[in-house]
């Protein structure tokens, strides 16, 4: 399935069905009256948030949803019916925003969460609604109320603990494939990855889920290769995993072009939990392989871990630190949430 994270749309909302001029007429009833009903309510635009869903690759071949009319009222006080709601089914994960793309309507993370997106109009009156003892045969009736309509901007945000980050070729992809059943393109040339890809690793008796993202070059955030578009699936995540190759010479410029880069992308992102992991260290010679430990440590000011994709070496180190840091998050944010459950008591 091809993997597609933006979409846009056109939604409207149903229009009310009108309501209905009638008279009833029967031959023992020795006074009519106005009988005509009410036209029904136009149909809702709803999202819905499913399980199954990964990618929004639907709605780049259906662009435009439309809710159905009311039905109009009839005589004999007969109310028509409701138009049926249109149902935009998206995955966990998604937001949808204004025709802006940046005005945020609502944030999908839940399976099974409903939001009315646009509402259908309502159903005109009947000329029965109108009689009173002094007009006691209307002749009008209401139209229904118009639907109403717009574009929106589908983004999809994966949901994922930990994501890997870092320049092109760095080893995220076999480091994906080695800690999870996920099967990513790998090969020797750049930009191998062109969609993100989600692996569920597990270590000891625990789990997480674990996001690759296309490699970023410096100028990513003005538009450099495939720039920065990526970056929102690792927002969500709890902790970046930084791959350096440990293979090339400029181990600190390549853990500051990324810094760089995500920085201009958002502070927010800046900001989160990282663990910084020298790669491909199967192919680095002893001697070499602890001066460049100690300049990256030197430049990121935290402790470097080492790791090999193919070989697998040092591979539980950095899932059981990733486990650490899920943890102590987790752990804070059951404390936030204590703190203002509880009410303000005094002794």
């Amino acid at each position: 399935m091809k993997f597609l994270d933006q979409a846009k749309v056109y939604v409207r909302s149903g229009d009310g069905g009108a309501g209905a001029v009638s008279f009833l007429r029967e031959k023992f009833v020795e006074f009519g009256g106005p009988n005509g009903g009410n036209g029904g309510r136009g149909g809702d635009v709803v999202v819905e948030c499913v399980d199954g869903l990964n990618t929004l690759i639907d709605y780049r071949y259906q662009q435009h949803f439309k809710a159905k009319t009311g039905i109009h009222g009839m005589g004999k006080l007969r109310t028509g019916a409701d138009g049926a709601d249109v149902v935009l089914r998206v995955p966990v994960g998604t937001q949808v925003f204004e025709d802006d793309n940046e005005t945020l309507i609502v944030d999908m993370t839940e399976v099974g969460q409903r939001v009315v997106l646009l509402s259908g109009g309502n159903g005109g009156f009947g000329n029965a609604h109108f009689k009173t003892s002094s007009n006691q045969a209307p002749r009008r009736a209401n139209p229904g109320q118009q639907g109403t309509e717009k574009w929106v901007w589908l983004r999809l945000k994966l949901i994922a603990d930990a994501g890997l980050v870092g320049l092109p070729n760095a080893g995220k992809s076999t480091f994906l494939a080695a800690v999870s059943a996920a099967k990513p393109k790998i090969a020797d040339y750049p930009f191998t990855t062109l969609h993100p890809n989600l692996g569920v690793v597990s270590i000891g008796e625990r789990d997480f889920v674990l996001a690759d993202i296309p490699g970023l070059i410096e100028g990513a955030s003005e538009g450099a290769g495939i720039g920065d578009r990526f970056l929102g699936h690792v927002e969500r995540c709890g902790v970046l995993i930084h791959l350096i190759d440990g293979t090339q010479e400029d181990v600190e410029g390549a853990y500051a072009t990324i810094r760089g880069e995500l920085a201009a992308y958002d502070e927010i992102l800046a900001e989160k939990p990282e663990l910084v992991v020298l790669n491909k260290i199967d192919a680095i010679p002893a001697e070499e392989l602890a001066d460049k430990i100690a300049r990256l440590e030197a430049e990121s000011g935290a402790e470097v871990l080492t790791v090999s994709g193919v070989s697998h070496q040092g591979i539980d180190k950095v899932l059981y630190a990733v486990l650490a840091v899920l943890d102590a998050e987790r752990a804070e944010a059951e404390q936030a949430r204590s703190r203002q459950n509880q009410p303000n008591w005094t002794p």
